[in-house]
């Protein structure tokens, strides 16, 4: 079925280029932006040569959105998890999802499905600018926003589908009304793509998953009669199978996006169909020289359909002299390393590694999950301090924090949720020097006396994530001269730090009075010397399966 909006007769093609998918022999060395790009030649070899942005390096500190239709119910049997996985669960467990509808709505599937639910997502009380305030307030340097999850809809104006924003729900561009707001605030812009799991979305699952994730899969009987009854519907619960049409789609949905919104990043959810029923990828991180991915023909087209989409986006943007990138998602990436930065939900590496993102939660969910507004929800939620703990601690090992929020659906932020963003800010408006635009060091935590590091230039941080009550000495800098340091102060302090030097290393008494900060303490360290030196782990690639730590609400609770 072909969709063409009304108003406009656009409709984009994928273009299918002859370009083999060839993986390198030996990852070469992460660059940084220091020079004009050359174009990029549709191979994996080209694109690992893109370079990290400064601006996504320098900026640390993202805001990840999930809103959707979804948001609408808030809901997640067990009170935990990715609620903004309603639109599949409610098929998956209709015996406790379906009487949830029946008391909200009056009805359930097949009579009341998962699109009917799109006509009470209306986004009446959103405030683009408003959003756009608090999230530039907190300390946010981007903003990755859901333009589609795995459920089909289109938070966009789309001319693709009929299931779109502009046309259904709220009936405005979400997408392009956020991306104004951002950049009037100076924020970098990433509407991100999660439709690389539509085909098995809305699929028949047997007992214990194993038809999750399928190449050709099978139509639920209620959304089969939701679709007789609604043909229209068949574009929004989307296809059964990883065919041409659905690749070539996904592509045009995302060349759409591009040329409507001009995008700073490109954020792709994980493929895990790379890796299951019969599909055989080999793009861990722990192997520099993987073999060629072993591929059935429909996800081998879908791959390489891919890369010639990041192909587009990146020539397009040197084209412009914009520094743009994108994300390697997943357990097992999704592309040979060096392609983006390393990204995972609640991902924690043990050192420093090339370039990488953890998209992190509040609570257990990423969408609106209304069971987490209760003052007497018994599962984690992450206190202000323990957010703060996180973030220094992502960022001092080369790491970006994407901090998640899940907005209701008339466009209003929990308010437990902008508390700790606001408090984050706060905490980033006192001690924001020792990190934007800061590196690692050469160590990255002194675990005894919980400090984490960071560099700039001839300044060291040394970040107490408990506040020292008796003087500490940082062992890292044991041999310096004492003409190696120039002075060192408390961030938010005006209380003069004392110090000295002695065959251990550095010495700081922490004064009585720690001043403005919270939760954390920044003592800079003025040096003569440079702090920052690239470590041979950001120069190749480390190995990612051996240096991760997955906090404990890292699962996807399904």
């Amino acid at each position: 079925m072909e969709y063409c909006k009304p108003k406009h007769w656009l409709k984009y093609t994928a273009v299918v280029l002859a370009f083999g998918t060839a993986l390198s022999g030996c990852a070469p060395q992460k660059k940084y932006f220091n020079e004009p790009q050359k174009p990029y030649d549709g191979s994996w070899e080209s694109l690992q040569e893109m370079p990290v942005p400064k601006w996504f390096d320098d900026g640390k500190i993202g805001i990840f959105i999930h809103w959707g239709p979804y948001s609408v119910v808030g809901a997640k049997k067990g009170d935990r998890g990715y609620a903004e996985h309603f639109p599949r669960l409610m098929y998956d467990e209709p015996d406790y999802y379906y009487p949830l509808l029946e008391q909200r709505f009056g009805a359930h599937p097949p009579e009341f499905g998962y699109k009917d639910i799109i006509d009470h997502f209306k986004a009446e009380n959103w405030d683009p600018d408003q959003w756009a305030s608090l999230f530039k307030d907190v300390g946010a340097t981007y903003v990755v926003f859901t333009a589609e999850h795995h459920d089909g809809w289109a938070n966009w104006d789309s001319d693709l589908t009929p299931w779109n924003a502009m046309d259904k729900g709220p009936n405005r561009d979400l997408v392009g009304d956020l991306g104004k707001a951002l950049r009037k605030q100076g924020l970098k812009y990433a509407p991100s793509t999660h439709r690389e799991r539509l085909p098995n979305h809305f699929n028949l699952r047997e007992p214990g998953g194993k038809t999750k994730f399928t190449v050709n899969g099978v139509r639920r009987s209620d959304i089969a009669e939701e679709i007789r009854l609604n043909p229209e519907a068949a574009l929004l619960y989307g296809p059964t199978s990883y065919s041409k049409e659905f690749v070539d789609d996904y592509v045009a949905r995302w060349k759409e996006i591009q040329a409507k919104y001009d995008p700073d990043f490109l954020w792709m959810d994980d493929y895990p169909i790379l890796t299951r029923d019969g599909n055989k990828s080999n793009l861990s991180r722990n192997n520099t020289n993987p073999p060629p991915p072993e591929f059935r023909p429909e996800v081998q087209y879908f791959y390489d359909q891919v890369r010639l989409m990041i192909t587009d986006f990146m020539n397009e943007a040197a084209a412009k002299g914009k520094q743009v990138y994108l994300n390697n998602k997943g357990g097992n990436p999704n592309f040979p390393a060096g392609v983006g930065a390393y990204e995972k939900d609640n991902l924690r590496l043990k050192s420093i590694g090339p370039k990488w993102q953890s998209c992190t939660t509040f609570g257990t969910s990423f969408g609106y999950l209304a069971a987490e507004e209760r003052e007497d929800y018994p599962f984690k939620k992450k206190s202000d301090k323990e957010v703060i703990h996180e973030m220094i601690e992502i960022i001092s090992r080369n790491g970006n924090f994407l901090i998640n929020i899940g907005p209701k659906a008339d466009g209003t932020i929990p308010s437990w949720q902008v508390q700790r963003l606001k408090n984050m800010g706060t905490w980033l408006k006192i001690n924001g020097e020792a990190i934007y635009g800061s590196r690692y060091w050469k160590h990255t935590e002194q675990k005894k006396d919980k400090l984490y590091f960071t560099a700039k230039g001839n300044d060291l941080f040394a970040i107490a994530a408990e506040q020292p009550n008796h003087p500490f000495t940082i062992k890292g800098t044991k041999g310096w001269a004492d003409s190696t340091v120039k002075r060192v102060s408390l961030l938010g302090s005006s209380k003069q730090i004392k110090w000295h030097l002695n065959g251990k290393g550095l010495v700081i008494e922490p004064p009585k009075d720690f001043g403005e900060s919270e939760h954390a303490w920044v003592f800079k360290i003025e040096t003569v010397n440079n702090q920052f030196v690239r470590s041979a782990l950001d120069k190749g690639v480390e190995s990612i399966k051996d240096n991760e730590i997955h906090s404990k609400d890292s699962t996807d609770y399904n």
